[in-house]
Formats: structure tokens, sequence, C-alpha cells
């Protein structure tokens, strides 16, 4: 009677001289032995010889999904044990390479369709994700391009520097990548930041039907939760000591300082949008424009100090000028020397910040937890702050100026800054 068995096959010619694992085989036995080798391999410790299945906990089986893997090979075993069930006496009239034969045979004709289509889909993640990469460049997000480009780069890295394909993005996988930056001491928000953009890849691709997943893993694995990093906040008197500062007029610390001072004026106006206000920007008292990570449309009076910052860039200059000499279009090609811009700028902080004999190593981003800090210390609603910065709170998604009139925002901005 012929019998079929899965076992680890360990013969010397058989060992794989690269990493040493042995093949995973199913042993048919019918007059002669033959062995029919299965896509999996796996090192003798790494194999469970009772229970005839991978083991997850070995280190041989790292990046493996174990349990997808031992399914599959159940289920050819069954195949084939069934396959010689079936055939009863008809087994005496062929041999065991006939036998062997058929039983690939039926193994392919039962392959569900779709699974085929993954097996043959070797689409990369490179692949899905440039697409997403020159959808933001065309549409002039430069940062959320740059934010695909480095989860592919750090997926990339943990593959061995090789591509890494769609169907191998599996739960076991994402864990030990979780595992393994945590161990080369990433912080879980730069985890979970990489992982996000992968999410968003892997999920595109499938909504678009360029990739149909047997299992999302994404529906099965938890991305670490993001911690709260500590907001730095200037008090208001920091802000006067800033305000008493002199430079030379056209200084580089001269600037900075008004960029400073015009942000914080503008309810904590981020630097990038500072940078793209033109002139065509101001109508009457007031300066409108749309908040670059979201496009929502914001309109600020002009405060007292504002106005006197911008009579020094006003002069001489057309409707599409650019307000501030930091001017950013918001185009990809120039997005490099902004960010340079940004860098300088930053670096001009600590001066100022040590000119005014304040101990915190200051960025722009300050000014904007500065203005809800101050207005929160000041005893203003919630609602109006977050009305004021654009979103309900500090984690969620910004949102339009919708319940408060402009009136409630512009006494808002008025005790605050003065």
């Amino acid at each position: 009677m012929a019998r079929a068995r899965l076992i680890l096959d360990t013969r010397k010619g058989s060992k794989n001289a690269i990493d040493g694992s042995f093949p995973v085989v199913i042993k048919i036995f019918h007059k002669k032995p033959r062995m029919i080798r299965l896509s999996c391999s796996t090192s003798i410790a790494g194999w469970d010889e009772k229970n005839l299945l991978l083991k997850k906990s070995a280190l041989a089986n790292k990046n493996k999904d174990c349990d997808a893997i031992n399914k599959a090979n159940y289920q050819k075993l069954h195949s084939a044990k069934s396959m010689i069930d079936e055939l009863g006496d008809t087994l005496n009239k062929i041999d065991v390479d006939v036998l062997v034969e058929n039983i690939k045979n039926s193994w392919d004709k039962k392959l569900d369709s779709k699974i085929k289509k993954n097996l043959s889909n070797g689409i990369t993640l490179n692949e899905c994700g440039q697409i997403l990469i020159d959808r933001k460049l065309k549409i002039s997000k430069p940062a959320t391009a740059s934010w695909y480009k480095g989860a592919i780069s750090s997926f990339t890295k943990f593959n061995n520097n090789k591509e890494v394909k769609l169907y191998q993005i599996t739960v076991t996988f994402l864990k030990e990548y979780e595992m393994d930056r945590k161990a080369k001491g990433n912080c879980d928000n730069a985890i979970s930041a990489y992982l996000r953009a992968i999410r968003a890849i892997y999920n595109s691709a499938v909504k678009e039907d360029r990739f149909i997943p047997q299992k999302n893993p994404f529906h099965h694995y938890k991305i670490p939760t993001s911690r709260r990093t500590k907001k730095k906040a200037l008090s208001k008197d920091k802000f006067i000591a800033i305000r008493n500062l002199s430079y030379k007029e056209g200084s580089t610390l001269w600037n900075t300082k008004n960029y400073l001072l015009s942000m914080f004026n503008c309810r904590g106006m981020n630097l990038i949008d500072l940078a793209k206000l033109r002139i065509r920007d101001i109508v009457g008292d007031r300066m409108f424009y749309g908040r670059s990570k979201t496009g929502d449309p914001f309109s600020v009076k002009i405060t007292q100090e504002f106005s006197e910052i911008l009579s020094f860039y006003l002069k001489d200059k057309g409707d599409d000028d650019f307000i501030f000499p930091i001017g950013y279009d918001g185009s990809v090609e120039n997005y490099t020397k902004y960010r340079s811009d940004s860098r300088l700028i930053n670096k001009s902080l600590k001066i100022i910040a040590k000119d005014a004999g304040i101990e915190e190593r200051i960025t722009t981003y300050y000014i904007r937890h500065s203005w809800a800090t101050i207005a929160k210390n000041l005893g203003i609603s919630t609602e109006i702050i977050s009305e004021g910065l654009g979103h309900h709170s500090l984690r969620t998604t910004e949102i339009y100026l919708k319940d408060f009139d402009n009136q409630v925002l512009d006494d808002a901005n008025d005790l605050i800054v003065f």
C-alpha cells in the first residue's frame, strides 16, 4: 500500500549550502520512495518532528508566516493521502513516478485561483509606493512623499536590502520588523510612523486591485501606539524678552525674530505657511491663507505688531511677490531649498533664545504650542483654542474653521499676543 508522510529531508545532499537549511518534503513510498519537495525549508532545530510542522519560535523561521506554511503543507499532505485512498487497487497498475505526477497535478488543479494570482503577482512594495510618491509630488506634497520613501527604505533594509514583495508582508513579517527596529533603539513613534506609511501603500494597492491578498495583515496586526511627545512652549514673558531684542535691520537674526513674532501673531502659524504668504493674501486688515498640511482655509486679523512687521516687507512688491525672503512656492523643485532655509532659521532661533535669556532650545514649532498654552493659561476655552489652531485637539485631524466667527477668534488672538 502506498504511503505519504511529511518530513524534513535531512540528507547531506539536500542541505542548502548558503544558510544550512533543509527542505520540507512529502515522502511518497509506493514500491520505491520518492520525495516531493515543498516550497519551504528550515533547520533541524526549526522542525517539530512530533507534530510535523515549522516551529514559530525557531531562529531559522524568522520572518516566516509559520501558520500559513504549516497549513499549506498539511493541505498538500492531506490531498496526497486522499488521492492514494481514492486510487485503491488502481495503484497496482502504476509506478511511483506516475503517482507523484498525479499528486502534483491535483495540487495545481485544487489551488484556488486567487491564491494562484497572488503567487504569480510579484508586485513589490517599492513599485506600489512609487505610485503614491509620484502622486504626492504631483500635488506638491514632498514631505509626504519623503515619508513613503523613508518607510520603503527601512523595510528594504530589514529585508537584507532586497525589495519587499507585497505577499511577503505578513503579520509575522511586521512583528519581526517591529522587534528588529526596537532592538536597534528606534522609538515607538518612529516605528509607528513607518508602519503607517507601509499600511497606506499596502491598502492602496489592495483598493486599486493591483494586489489581492489572501489575508490583509494589517487587519490582524496592531501598529505600536505613538506616544505623545512632550510639547514645548514659551511663556508670554519670554516672548516679551524676544520682542525687546534689537538686531540690525535686514540681518538674519532680525528676519528670524520677525518670522517668530509673525507666526505667533497669526495664531501659531507654521513656518511653511509663513514662507508661502504673498502680497495678494492680504485683504484689508486680514491675512488669508490655506494651511499646507491640510489645505484648510484660515483668515487671521492682522494685529498691530504684525502690521508693524509687515511694513518692512511690503515695500515695492507686487501682488504675486512673496512677503518674506524665505518665499516658498510649494513646488517639489524648491522643497530642498525650503528645508535648508528652515534649518538655518532654527539655528538662528538658538542664538535668539540665548540672547533673550531663554534656556530652552527653541524651534519654529514651539510657537504653535506656545500660542495654545498661553491661551489655556489665560482661561480661553478649549473650543476657541481648537478653532484657532484649526483642529479639535493636538491629536485629532485638523478641521475647517466653522463653529466660531472671526470676531471671537480675533478677540482671543488680541488677548494672547498683547
